[in-house]
């Protein structure tokens, strides 16, 4: 099944092509924006191992979590900080770069720094936030919620697609099985991809145990490596992953985190995967 490659904007005015023909695309980077520094280590090393195995990288860290399970968790540095620190990521480290919003009027500032703009799964469903994102002309990835079936992703699709770009990348991040718990359901992939849009596996949040651990997630890392095989095997464009030099450590979803340390084997065998269905 061939899908209409999405374009994405690199800082030097070159352009990543995802989708039927193009190479793997990795978005990656810590859960939320922790330092300036921790995100230029991350995306740094990322971009080496990408070069490295001819990988499409995009950098990606939230400026804000508004969906944290307690109210005590951390939740980023905020709208203003978080795109002053993306921006120096993306100039410095010279990689696009991604981020979520949670409201239609982050859209317009969002705009001005992001490459790609990422609607959370949560929020799928949430008709202002998909046309003011829509109408900033950047390209789009909508995440799956955990509660809708993937043919019900189409009407996602349609919104953004009503609202001023054609340019939609879905993501596939786990469905909700009983409570703190998801499943990836693997036709969901192909299915999706039906809507004529790149389809990307999120490895790490389909681990998540949402809320699992009383007043945060918890998650099952030991499962990343074999369901992103998978996820590559039925023919994905992309992989989305939460990456951390120490997840023990880090400040959001640590549980469902890779270690920085442990990506290029995993990348490796994923590209090897991909370049062989190509």
């Amino acid at each position: 099944m061939k899908v209409t490659p999405v374009s994405v904007s690199c800082p030097d005015s070159s352009t990543i092509e995802v989708g039927s023909g193009c190479p793997l695309l990795l978005i990656a980077g810590p859960c939320v924006l922790e330092s300036e520094e921790l995100g230029l280590e991350v995306a740094a090393a990322m971009r080496q191992i990408c070069e490295r195995l001819g990988i499409s990288y995009v950098f990606k860290a939230s400026f804000d979590k508004a969906n944290r399970t307690s109210i005590s968790s951390y939740r980023g540095p905020g709208l203003e900080q978080g795109l002053a620190s993306l921006a120096r990521i993306r100039q410095e480290v010279g990689v696009p770069v991604i981020s979520d919003i949670h409201e239609p009027a982050q859209a317009h500032a969002a705009a001005e720094v992001l490459d790609i703009i990422q609607i959370p799964a949560f929020l799928c469903r949430q008709t202002d936030l998909l046309t003011a994102a829509s109408a900033t002309g950047k390209p789009i990835n909508l995440k799956k919620g955990q509660f809708v079936s993937p043919w019900e992703m189409k009407n996602g699709v349609d919104k953004i697609r009503t609202g001023g770009t054609s340019q939609v990348m879905l993501v596939e991040r786990g469905a909700s099985f009983g409570y703190n718990n998801l499943v990836v359901d693997m036709r969901s992939l192909p299915v999706m991809r039906g809507f004529d849009c790149p389809v990307i596996y999120d490895a790490t949040h389909s681990v998540q145990l949402p809320g699992g651990a009383g007043d945060s997630s918890g998650g099952q890392r030991e499962f990343i490596a074999p369901l992103s095989r998978a996820a590559v095997g039925a023919g994905v464009d992309g992989i989305f992953m939460e990456v951390h030099p120490n997840p023990e450590q880090a400040l959001c979803d640590g549980p469902n985190s890779i270690a920085l340390s442990e990506v290029a084997v995993l990348l490796g065998q994923v590209v090897a995967i991909h370049n062989s269905l190509c």
